[in-house]
Order: C-alpha cells, then structure tokens, then sequence
C-alpha cells in the first residue's frame, strides 16, 4: 500500500481517486443484450448465458427438487450459522417497521401516510469466485418483512448448471418465491422485461461487477426502480496508536480480497500505526487463498497520515467511503461528526466482516462515494410510502380560499374552479338554510 504523509487539501481529489473503470465500453454490450432479451425472452437469456458462463441450460427455474438437494448437501453447522445470522438480520429490520402517521393540519383536514411493499422485486446474488449466500439473508429477509408478494432471485450458474448449495438453501429458508439460473446483463434484462420463465419485476436489489452495475442503471430507463447505484467494495479505517494493528490489517485484507477493483483506506494521526499496519498486512496477506485479488486491491489503496481528529473526519467525509471503522481513543468525536458513510463500525472488537454476515445490519450499500446521498438497503427500501388526504365541508371551507389564491397565481384557473365550484355550493347552502 502507498503511504500518504500530510496531504495537503488541493491533493485529497487524486489521493482519494477510486480504481473505478469507465462505463462507456460497456454500455453498448449492455444495450444489445437488453434489446435482444426484450425480443427474444428465455432463449435469448439462454445464448447469454452460454456465451459467458459456458454452461447450457435446460431450465432457467430451479426446481423444488434442486432447492431439496441442495439443502441436504449444506451442513448443520452451516444451517445453523445462517439460522444464527437470519435471526439478528430479522431482529434489526423487524424494528425499523414505523407505524401510519396521521395528523390534522386544519381543522376538518385529516392527513395521513401508510406504508405498502413494493409487489414483485428481483434480487441478484453474484456467483462466481464467491457466491454470496450472505447476500440473500440482507435481500430476502427484509423483503419478506416488508410483504413483497413476488421475490425473484437470479444468480449465475456454475460449470454444472447449478446455483450454489448455501444459495439455494438460504433463499428457500427467506421466502424467496423463484429462482433464476441467470447472471450478468442478462440476468438483469430479463428482471427488466419478464420472459416466459423469469417475472417482470418493480425493484431490482444486489451487488454486482461492472457488468451488473451497468446493466442495473439501464434497468431504470425501461422504469424498474434499483437500490442504489454501486460498484466495487471499500472501507476506510480510521485508526490511532489506541488500535490494534494486526486487526487493522485484517479489516483492511477483508474487503481487499473481494476482487481486484476493490480499494481499502486507512487514515491514521500515528505514523508508528501505520507502519506497523504496513508490516501486518505483508504478513497477512501471504496466506489469504485470494492472494492474486487481494494484491491487486492493495496496489489500489493507500495509507494516509493525518496531523489531526479534525482533518481526518474532513478526509473521511470527503471520501464517503461504503465501510468505515473507527477505532480511535476519541471515537465519539467520529461517531457523531461522521456525515457520509454506508455503514460504522466501531471499536477493536467489531470487525466489518460482523455487519457483513451475522450482526444485524445491511451489507448492501452505496459505493464509490454515493453514501453522500443515498442509504443501504433497509426495510423501507422494499415499501413505498403513500399519503392520504380526507377534507371535510369544514377543511375545504377552512383552505379553499388559501388554495384558489395559489392556482390563480400560478395561471391554473380549472385548479381553482375545482376549489370555487365546492365553496359557492357549500355557501349558497349555508345561505339558504340561513334564508
């Protein structure tokens, strides 16, 4: 990793730089795959597949009789480390549930808003070198909480034609209703547009390579909603002579082993930290079985020396990094000043692989600095909020002449006629039965 003494402000832009690639190569692939999949369906998904997984499927659904297989080929430690983790993930998402909010903004003017869940979402679970059945307990469980009627997985097959065993078992315990043997572009076109096989969904959820990202954002031209703009995995640690250096080390070689466009940051007021850290990382990284990834993530991150708390959190905020550790004797400071983050992770003791499996919390988060306006997936993520509104004889009496001055002034004379023409009735009545 490149360390960085003292950056002086104008240098934060370069220092900071992601590894991210431009899109404008994929983007034509992208639109072709989109296009043929509209027309063409599950054959179409299927040529796709073959071409880039190198796998002919028969199916693209999978069966109930190879969600049972694969279930009885998981382990019981397994089992009950993913019920372990379901069950915090259930806990945390269970108590974001907010009840109607309703309220009377004039008198005779009731106002109200309700939640409903979005009806048909399609998750994507990324396969490949590391297929994250992880990823269906932070999709699944929350969509199934929120009472999406319709959960559609899609996840590449392996050379067998197969979704992996943890995947498939971990869907089926979460509620998903199909399953999709698709990845890539593909997969998402065929989210976008409904083929014969796979359903036409509303929202598309997951994480992804560039690919998928792409593909994902051409998704909302053709009015399928996603969960947020992201790309390759990062964290920022911030970290003084109060942390534990091998533990440093090891969070930052957890997310660089995620894939070669990875990046981890660790900003530092402690040069003796940060060389020390350095060493650890040497050590480490020596036996990871991802040695080749982690290596290339690492030439992508950088090691920062700060003079301050104050020019650290400046940095942190600047970056809006996706994971941030604290570990810092002042972690308070950092706790409550932090304004863009995906998610906070604090002490020596809570490592991001934590909120990556089992401690509750979301793993699906923005990237690539888009914390600085958008969330992690959450329970509200898969409802759409919808306000109601009720006005009495008395509310219209109260607010029409407010409202009738208002469209006038904007031009919209039918916007006030619709107000007008309920006012002259309900006085003309009052008039009469006063006559």
């Amino acid at each position: 990793m490149k360390t960085i003494k003292y950056p002086s402000k104008s240098t934060w832009k370069d220092v900071l730089k992601r590894p991210t690639q431009t899109f404008e190569h994929i983007e034509h692939t992208v639109n072709e795959i989109f296009n043929d999949i509209k027309k063409h369906g599950d054959s179409s998904v299927n040529k796709y597949t073959t071409r880039f997984d190198g796998i002919n499927i028969s199916s693209l659904l999978v069966s109930e009789a190879e969600i049972k297989k694969a279930s009885s080929k998981v382990s019981d430690e397994l089992k009950q480390a993913i019920q372990t983790a379901k069950n915090n993930i259930e806990k945390f998402h269970r108590a974001q549930k907010t009840n109607k909010i309703k309220i009377e903004t004039t008198p005779g003017i009731d106002c109200w808003q309700e939640k409903r869940p979005i009806q048909k979402v399609g998750l994507y679970i990324p396969g490949g070198t590391a297929p994250l059945f992880s990823s269906v307990l932070m999709l699944a469980i929350p969509a199934q909480l929120a009472g999406c009627k319709e959960i559609v997985l899609s996840s590449p097959p392996n050379k067998l034609g197969t979704i992996a065993n943890e995947i498939l078992y971990t869907a089926q315990l979460c509620g998903v209703t199909k399953i999709v043997k698709a990845g890539g572009i593909q997969a998402i076109a065929a989210m976008t547009f409904g083929t014969e096989s796979v359903p036409q969904v509303y929202k598309i959820f997951g994480p992804g390579n560039q690919y998928v990202t792409v593909a994902k954002q051409f998704a909302t031209k053709h009015g399928v909603a996603i969960d947020m703009p992201a790309g390759p995995s990062e964290l920022l640690v911030v970290a003084d002579d109060s942390a534990n250096a091998s533990y440093v080390a090891s969070d930052l070689l957890s997310q660089a082993e995620h894939g070669s466009d990875s990046q981890v940051i660790l900003v530092s007021t402690s040069e003796n930290l940060i060389n020390t850290v350095s060493k650890k990382i040497e050590q480490q990284i020596k036996v990871l079985p991802r040695l080749d990834l982690a290596q290339k993530a690492i030439q992508n991150s950088r090691l920062i020396l700060v003079d301050s708390d104050e020019t650290a959190l400046e940095i942190i905020n600047e970056y809006a990094p996706e994971h941030f550790i604290v570990c810092m004797e002042n972690e308070d400071y950092f706790i409550d000043n932090i304004e863009n983050a995906g998610s906070v992770f604090i002490g020596n003791f809570t490592p991001e692989s934590a909120g990556d499996y089992a401690s509750g919390t979301n793993h699906t988060l923005p990237t690539n600095g888009f914390s600085r306006a958008y969330s992690g997936v959450n329970l509200d993520s898969f409802n759409k909020s919808i306000t109601f509104q009720k006005i009495s004889e008395e509310g219209i009496l109260n607010i029409g002449e407010t409202i009738e001055l208002m469209a006038n002034a904007e031009g919209l004379q039918a916007h006030k006629n619709a107000v007008t023409l309920r006012l002259n009735e309900l006085r003309n009545n009052t008039s009469n039965q006063d006559g």
